[in-house]
């Protein structure tokens, strides 16, 4: 009796491969979170850059939605929007139908840190992206977007 070979490794012998790979870009400086050396220079932390990114990107949130997209507690995000609001970048509002929920928007100088912050993003991938050739870029891309696609299916 045959036993069929696969010359294609199953996901789950992978993971520890991807894990190792994944942990090795992240603790390369010149490869990690292109927003690490804004952080820095703007005196910001990285869930404050991105909190002000999302708004940027999204328009006005509610908290909790700017907590999901931040990956954190309504109960952190509420600090992460204090500071901000103190150092005048976003404004909260409540809104008129439901005074429990209050939303989030950038203020001008918000809008004008989010737009820096942007092209700082932009800057910063794109010299990770001329690392790669043509090929590779385009197969990163049809990577990225399947694994999107199959994340938002049903």
């Amino acid at each position: 009796m045959s036993r069929k070979v696969s010359t294609v490794e199953e996901p789950e012998g992978e993971v520890d491969r991807f894990r190792r790979l994944l942990f090795t870009l992240g603790r390369l400086h010149s490869l990690r979170d292109p927003l690490a050396s804004a952080c820095e220079r703007m005196d910001l932390t990285a869930p404050q850059i991105h909190a002000l990114l999302w708004l940027g990107q999204d328009g006005t949130l509610t908290m909790g939605e700017l907590a999901r997209r931040l990956g954190i507690t309504e109960k952190t995000v509420t600090g992460v929007v204090d500071r901000l609001e103190r150092e005048g970048h976003v404004q909260r509002e409540r809104s008129p139908e439901d005074r429990r929920v209050v939303r989030c928007r950038l203020t001008a100088s918000g809008a004008r840190m989010s737009r820096r912050l942007d092209r700082t993003v932009e800057q910063q991938l794109g010299r990770m992206l001329e690392r790669l050739d043509a090929t590779d870029r385009r197969a990163l891309f049809r990577i990225l977007e399947k694994l999107i696609a199959s994340a938002t299916s049903p």
